[in-house]
């Protein structure tokens, strides 16, 4: 069945105008197509909208819903804990163990620092990397994502202003003194700001894999060199795994790549879906945060998101989970690559563990400006084509994987890739294609 329209939602969503801003609680949310869906509901790798519509679901909550909807687990681990209250303003023991269990995961890091989102922690993970160096600049890399905060939000896409600096409208110019940015890859230009006399370069910042700009591996032997010049410089590099953690592999990007940086920053599938983000690293860090180091937050270390977060561990540690994630999400990219190449339309399919990247319109993708190239115009046509025969997938071309999804469910999405993708170019033109 193909869905001709979805009134439900429609009419949900001009509710909702009338009381949040845009109709939806974070703005990203407006630019999905046709229009922001509403669900009544989610069991495994599933969804059903409020028009009674079922869809195999690759949003996950934007990330977050690692184990899938209802996970039985962690549904139990929360309702647990709910009779004893949601939060003390005090210690408890669910602190300790959900930090054991990060630590135990990680390779080199010694302490962990409780935040309730991503943005809060890289914050943070700042003003420990100040405070360890007595500098005040960072490094960052164009297209990575590190929050919506002033400080961070700079180079992830262009601005307002069509440059690729400020990222908002209401964001303090002033942050742009405090950032150097560096195109991803570029290891002899950060070598060059690290190394320059007088540099007050306090920390570089990264994802290890560029997940929010096409899912870009890092080039050989780069991390390598971020930690080596790291070390030679006293600068602190912090690895911002709010995608990669515990999804690309047991110990996110550091097993996966066999380097240590001295933070780690955690958040989306470290809880299964509950709000909880965290920096692990070098306990002469994060041991500042009791030595002048201010980071307060009424809700850090509540009791009901550090039991989702050790069920989710748990169930993240059983035999097979991340074989399972390389093998269905080759076989996602698999067939996305070869529904593409049977309507003779050029793409490249991107895919680390669970997480795979479509960019059609670009023969080859090595940068960030490579992401850029992609017709996104096209894109957003076919997840509207997806979504009509129920597969909801997010704009901008990145999909993520549940351990709820099945080899059955893979096979009947690349189906409806291929049956979307026919339908995409019989209402219009195929993408526009990058000569870059």
């Amino acid at each position: 069945m193909v869905i001709e329209a979805w009134p439900a939602s429609r009419q949900a969503w001009e509710r909702t105008k009338a009381s949040l801003s845009g109709g939806v609680s974070t703005g990203l949310r407006a630019s999905m197509k046709p229009h922001p869906l509403f669900f009544r509901g989610g069991s495994g790798p599933r969804l059903t909208d409020l028009d009674g519509n079922s869809y195999v679901d690759y949003v996950l909550g934007w990330g977050p819903v690692i184990l899938g909807h209802g996970h039985p687990k962690l549904t139990a681990a929360v309702a647990a804990q709910l009779p004893y209250g949601s939060t003390y303003g005090a210690g408890h023991l669910l602190e300790a163990e959900a930090a054991e269990a990060v630590l135990a995961r990680i390779p080199g890091t010694e302490r962990v620092l409780w935040c309730s989102t991503g943005s809060e922690a890289n914050l943070v993970a700042l003003r420990l990397a100040r405070a360890a160096t007595g500098r005040r600049r960072f490094i960052k890399f164009g297209g990575h994502y590190h929050g919506w905060t002033d400080p961070m939000l700079i180079g992830y896409r262009p601005g307002p202003d069509g440059t690729l600096g400020l990222g908002s409208l209401g964001q303090n110019p002033a942050t742009l003194d405090d950032v150097r940015l560096v195109a991803w890859g570029d290891l002899d230009t950060t070598a060059g700001l690290l190394t320059t006399s007088g540099t007050d370069i306090a920390a570089v910042f990264c994802e290890p894999v560029l997940c929010n700009s096409g899912v870009l591996e890092p080039p050989p032997g780069f991390l390598e060199g971020l930690r080596e010049l790291c070390d030679d410089t006293g600068t602190v590099l912090v690895f911002d795994e709010v995608i990669t953690g515990f999804r690309i592999d047991s110990g996110g990007a550091v097993t996966r790549y066999g380097v240590t940086p001295d933070l780690v920053v955690l958040a989306k599938a470290i809880a299964g879906g509950f709000p909880l983000a965290a920096v692990a690293g070098r306990a002469d860090i994060l041991d500042r945060t009791t030595a002048g180091v201010v980071h307060a937050g009424t809700y850090n270390g509540n009791p009901v998101v550090l039991a989702a977060a050790i069920a989710t561990l748990e169930a993240l540690g059983e035999p097979g989970v991340y074989d399972d994630f390389e093998r269905r999400g080759r076989a996602l990219a698999d067939g996305m690559r070869a529904a593409f190449a049977r309507y003779d339309v050029p793409v490249t399919v991107h895919q680390v563990g669970p997480v795979v990247q479509c960019l059609p319109g670009v023969r080859k993708a090595r940068t960030f400006d490579d992401f850029l190239a992609a017709d996104q115009e096209f894109y957003d046509r076919l997840t509207v084509q997806l979504l009509r025969r129920g597969v909801f997938t997010l704009p901008g071309g990145r999909w993520y994987l549940s351990t709820a999804h099945t080899d059955a469910d893979i096979a009947e999405t690349v189906a409806v890739i291929d049956e979307s993708l026919g339908a995409t170019l019989d209402e219009g033109p195929g993408p526009r294609v990058s000569t870059a």
